[in-house]
């Protein structure tokens, strides 16, 4: 998929060959390119701002994923897919299952998943909480506990309110917030690159 006249997974780069760097240094390198390109380019006209935003939004989680370490007993097994969920009313459509199809973090194949009820997301790696969910985010979040399960959602103050990390417009740019000490206590570590890229929030901020 491709959109703004770029390739959101940057899949030339991930196979580049001759790069002496790690398959997941690379993956996280370019991802950090990604980002900083997704900060200065977004710029929809009116007809067409929800479909951009939701394309833009989809290349942020699957990068997201590759700046987030999850402990090892977060998976069955070494070959166990990566569970992207979407909880709630799926803005999305087709575009997050294009945007992550044939990709895997550390040997974990990206799989989407949906449902209407947090208890059947819980073996997810990573939560997308939808808008349709703003009024249960609380209970949402109590339910997960300290499951290592990264939550990310465009709820206002989403992350300031215990969630992880949150989507805002700031303009015509997409943006986000983090809670690094809401991961933390997931057992989750996001790298300093990401932290870096994003508006933190949470105690002590």
């Amino acid at each position: 998929m491709a959109f703004l006249g770029f390739t959101p997974r940057l899949p030339s780069f991930e196979r580049a060959k001759s790069c002496s760097l790690s398959s997941r240094t690379r993956r996280q390198f370019f991802g950090l390119l990604f980002f900083i390109f997704l900060f200065t380019a977004f710029a929809p006209d009116r007809a067409q701002e929800q479909s951009k935003e939701y394309q833009l939004k989809a290349a942020f989680l699957y990068n997201f994923a590759q700046f987030v370490k999850w402990p090892p007993d977060s998976f069955t097994n070494a070959d166990a897919p990566f569970y992207i969920g979407i909880l709630g009313d799926d803005p999305f459509g087709s575009v997050l299952e294009a945007t992550v199809q044939g990709e895997a973090i550390d040997h974990h194949r990206l799989t989407v998943v949906r449902a209407q009820r947090i208890e059947d997301l819980k073996d997810c790696q990573l939560i997308f909480i939808c808008k349709s969910e703003e009024g249960h985010q609380s209970e949402i979040l109590s339910k997960l506990g300290s499951r290592p399960i990264l939550t990310v959602s465009d709820v206002e103050n989403f992350a300031q309110n215990g969630g992880d990390i949150d989507f805002y417009l700031s303009g015509a740019k997409v943006r986000f917030e983090i809670n690094p000490q809401s991961a933390k206590l997931c057992g989750l570590k996001i790298s300093s690159q990401l932290l870096s890229l994003g508006k933190i929030v949470g105690r002590g901020n």
